[in-house]
């Protein structure tokens, strides 16, 4: 394998490692095939440990592979025309089926390298297909800076509400939903916890036990398309009142295998967006403040409402921003014995 060029980026935080030109085929009919066949492949997942695992990265890493879109239309001036390109995201325990974080950082990096045209002042969208269907990012910008990104997500929708799940702090009540990828939801406070930096163990703890009690329930089938199926992570959620707009909320997501997540998380809160408006905490009209575990900030909102596998699903945007952190160029020494390299949680 020759060099690995990457672009790396935070939302709210949280890493993202882009590859633009991954150095080994990415074979697939489809955003949703290629990574089906990602997770079997030697060379794909290999280059995905490579990027993720020390001593290149590290347990909470996280990256994508840009690939064809499915369409392969180019720049279209339609969203319903095609995608300006396809996103392979992936973890150190494997690939997702959709990231909203890394949707944002993709639309900020797409119009600051050029690939994707923006006003000086205004906005353009880069749409991106990823494992779970189409997605937008809405990129904001003045005076030739990047402002803001809207993700605007897959149709998002509760699956079920008031779960009870067995756990080492006793039964907690969690709500199901779909973003993108399935989470679990649970009341921080309802087991005496804060989402707060201090207690990251005991979040992390807690996340991975729900995730392990519902991920091979009925529960977390999606019901059309299996390759969907499973929780992807568990969101612990603190209520902190209400803005002038609407509820102000504080969460933290741990999802893959203990992975947490230092941004509000996109998906997730597209997932949070639809079980609030289901359950009667997000009004018409009203927009979600969420902060995250290490203060930064992202705000949703219900952009429609439409129909998804038999559920009430809506439509939502969140709105963030992402930074360029660094730009890499990795290789391999042929006497490296610690490749692809290890990971301690």
């Amino acid at each position: 394998m020759g060099p690995v060029r990457t672009v790396d980026y935070h939302t709210g935080g949280e890493p993202f490692r882009i590859v633009p030109e991954p150095p080994v085929p990415i074979p697939g009919d489809s955003v949703a095939d290629r990574r089906v066949r990602a997770a079997a492949d030697p060379a794909v997942d290999g280059l995905r440990r490579l990027l993720c695992f020390e001593p290149r990265g590290h347990a909470d890493m996280y990256g994508c592979f840009v690939v064809p879109p499915d369409d392969d239309a180019g720049r279209p001036t339609d969203p319903h025309n095609g995608a300006h390109l396809g996103a392979l995201f992936w973890h150190k325990d494997g690939f997702s089926t959709a990231c909203g974080h890394g949707t944002i950082a993709l639309g900020a990096w797409a119009v600051r390298s050029g690939r994707v045209a923006a006003p000086e002042t205004g906005d353009a969208d880069v749409v991106v297909d990823v494992p779970s269907g189409r997605v937008t990012a809405r990129v904001h910008t003045a005076g030739g800076r990047v402002t803001a990104v809207d993700f605007v997500s897959v149709p998002s929708y509760l699956v079920a509400d008031d779960v009870v799940v067995p756990t080492s702090r006793g039964p907690v009540r969690a709500a199901v939903g779909f973003g993108g990828a399935m989470y679990a939801q649970v009341d921080a406070s309802s087991v005496g916890l804060r989402v707060v930096p201090e207690a990251h163990r005991e979040l992390i703890a807690l996340g991975r036990e729900v995730k392990a009690a519902l991920d091979g329930s009925p529960l977390a089938r999606h019901p059309g398309d299996d390759r969907l199926s499973g929780i992807y992570g568990t969101i612990l959620w603190e209520d902190l009142g209400r803005t002038a707009e609407g509820p102000h909320q504080r969460n933290v997501t741990i999802f893959a295998d203990g992975e947490l997540d230092r941004s509000p998380c996109g998906s997730g809160t597209a997932a949070r967006v639809a079980t609030l408006v289901a359950t009667g905490g997000l009004g018409d009209g009203e927009v979600l403040t969420h902060d995250s575990i290490v203060g930064s900030r992202f705000t949703a909102r219900v952009l429609r409402s439409e129909p998804a596998e038999g559920f009430d699903a809506v439509v939502p945007s969140i709105t963030g921003i992402a930074y360029p952190t660094g730009e890499h160029v990795f290789d391999v020494d042929p006497g490296d014995d610690l490749v692809p390299g290890f990971v301690l949680r």
